[in-house]
């Protein structure tokens, strides 16, 4: 069942989508029958489309794919020859090495901001979330509510009537704000000559969006597209049955519903009780009893101000390690002596080693090997929710967070100090934490639904020194929001000038600290010239396939 009511389709679309997707009325369904090229676009047009996956299917893609052959196919029943031919493999092979290379591709839509980051903690899977910087949230569901979630506990409760109430109200703000933002962006960066009218209206939006996202609750939703394996969703599934938060278990059920169509034996361990129960009691009472050992050994306190990105550990010898390890792969002594031997190396010799190994960097995506993995950074790290949302997503790093509440504040963006509206934000802002404050103390897992996306958590990233370069450089582009660009900034500066790796810093050349006006500009810009350009090569395909149809009747 969905939570905020089922989409309408006609006959004809039912008759349709039933032979790619595996439940048409409920937010969680499996794509089948669909190349994987197919699978992927709709994923990615997702990620920036206000519209549900089966809708963006039928407006958008379903005219460019031949489904003539198809008509035939219900992925809505289940595939039990498939569970059949599974159940002979596992028995010769064994669970894991096969459920590694089955995958799936999920859609779980109406998500609320919490599930997606449990949705998208594991590192075996890969994710598109639907973006607040493109999607606005001022307009209702055909159901008359806005797009958060209605968890049924809270709506029976007396604080109800107080919780719809105030999340309306966040809403109702953050569209009463867009235009005038936007009005006052446009007129602070006017367009520029050669510059297209649809890249800056898109680039002034993007900027409104941005800056007025902090006003979203986190219990507003979002669609997450995941693609995983057998494996991969196992271990999802398990830790969200064992989560605390209600919303978690719920998705968990629906989630294994779907599957179940497509990978069913890759899924057999999950209800067992000596394997799948085993594992989700265990989960859950080791996080049970650690909360309450930490919970005695440090008492909740208010938080003091401090640094918003600090470098809690690093090697002090990780150069040497990354220039051993670059060496070890053409050299025939030990790594201890590779070690030794780098060590007394003069300056000049070591930034040889480093120029020859990264080599030229044409672009952020040439990035060097493995032997940048022999060091790792550690950091702790206080940002706008907004912005851990972007973060968390980089999975081959190790991120742990705190529960999200209101206790360390939040920041008035430029843009809306400049137009005049911070009164307003911050107004909403404080009866978000009164309303979650409200909720805290009857509602300990669900409460975070109410806390505006302005609102700071405190987390931690530990990565090596290719990852750090790799988030470091996507994330301080200028097409980024301002608040995650400051974190990855702030990273660059503290390996340089805190850990003293001005090799690993240097080879960061991708690293951008200038501000711009609108960050999206030239994203945009480049983007029309994209479309512009198949739009001129498929005017000249339809050219060419003219010339060559032979004339008169068909042959």
């Amino acid at each position: 069942m969905s939570l905020t009511g089922p989409e309408t389709f006609t006959a004809d679309e039912r008759a349709l989508l039933s032979r790619y997707f595996t439940n048409l009325d409920g937010p969680v369904f499996a794509l089948v029958n669909l190349p994987e090229v197919v699978k992927g676009a709709l994923f990615a047009r997702y990620s920036r489309s206000p519209k549900s996956l089966r809708r963006l299917f039928l407006d958008e893609f379903v005219d460019d794919l031949d489904v003539t052959g198809d008509t035939s196919l219900d992925a809505t029943v289940g595939l039990r020859r498939a569970e059949d031919l599974y159940e002979r493999v596992f028995s010769e092979y064994g669970d894991d090495s096969v459920a590694q290379l089955g995958g799936v591709h999920l859609a779980c839509e109406q998500s609320s901001n919490l599930l997606t980051k449990i949705l998208e903690r594991g590192r075996l899977m890969s994710y598109l979330e639907q973006s607040t910087r493109y999607i606005p949230y001022d307009t209702r569901l055909p159901s008359g509510h806005y797009r958060y979630i209605r968890d049924p506990a809270i709506l029976d409760s007396p604080l109800g009537a107080r919780y719809v109430g105030e999340m309306d109200r966040m809403f109702d703000t953050y569209g009463e704000l867009l235009p005038v933002l936007q009005e006052h962006v446009a007129k602070r960066s006017p367009k520029a000559n050669g510059v297209s009218a649809f890249a800056h209206r898109a680039a002034v939006r993007a900027a409104s969006l941005d800056a007025l996202r902090g006003l979203l609750p986190a219990g507003c939703l979002s669609n997450v597209g995941i693609y995983g394996t057998g494996q991969g969703y196992e271990q999802l599934l398990l830790r969200m049955r064992a989560h605390p938060l209600p919303e978690a278990r719920r998705y968990a059920e629906l989630m294994i519903v779907e599957l179940r169509k497509v990978i069913p034996s890759f899924l057999t361990r999950l209800d067992r009780e000596e394997r799948g129960g085993v594992w989700v009691d265990y989960f859950r009472r080791t996080e049970e009893a650690t909360a309450r050992v930490v919970g005695s050994l440090f008492p909740r306190q208010v938080p003091q101000p401090g640094a918003s990105v600090t470098l809690t550990s690093f090697d002090p010898d990780g150069e040497d390690r990354v220039l051993a390890a670059i060496c070890y792969e053409h050299a025939n002594l030990p790594e201890s002596e590779l070690l030794t031997r780098v060590r007394e190396l003069p300056a000049t010799e070591r930034q040889r080693l480093f120029t020859s190994y990264v080599g030229e960097r044409v672009n952020r995506r040439h990035r060097p090997g493995r032997a940048f993995e022999a060091t790792t950074y550690r950091f702790d790290v206080v940002c706008d929710y907004g912005a851990f949302r972007d973060l968390q997503r980089h999975r081959l790093l190790t991120i742990e967070w705190q529960p999200l509440g209101t206790d360390l504040g939040y920041e008035v963006p430029e843009l809306v100090e400049e137009a005049g509206l911070s009164d307003r934000y911050v107004d909403q802002l404080e009866r978000s934490r009164s309303l979650h404050d409200a909720l805290a103390k009857y509602f300990p897992d669900q409460c975070g639904y109410a806390v505006a996306l302005a609102y700071n958590i405190r987390f931690s990233m530990e990565m090596n020194a290719r990852e750090a370069m790799h988030l470091i450089e996507l994330r301080s582009t200028p097409q980024g929001h301002p608040a995650y660009r400051k974190v990855a900034t702030e990273m660059h500066r503290l390996i340089a000038e805190e850990a003293h790796h001005v090799g690993i810093a240097g080879a960061m050349s991708f690293v951008e600290r200038a501000e711009a006006d609108l960050g999206r500009l030239d994203a945009e810009q480049r983007a029309e010239a994209k479309a512009a350009a198949r739009q001129v090569s498929g005017a000249a395909e339809g050219r060419r396939l003219r010339a060559v149809r032979p004339h008169g009747p068909t042959a």
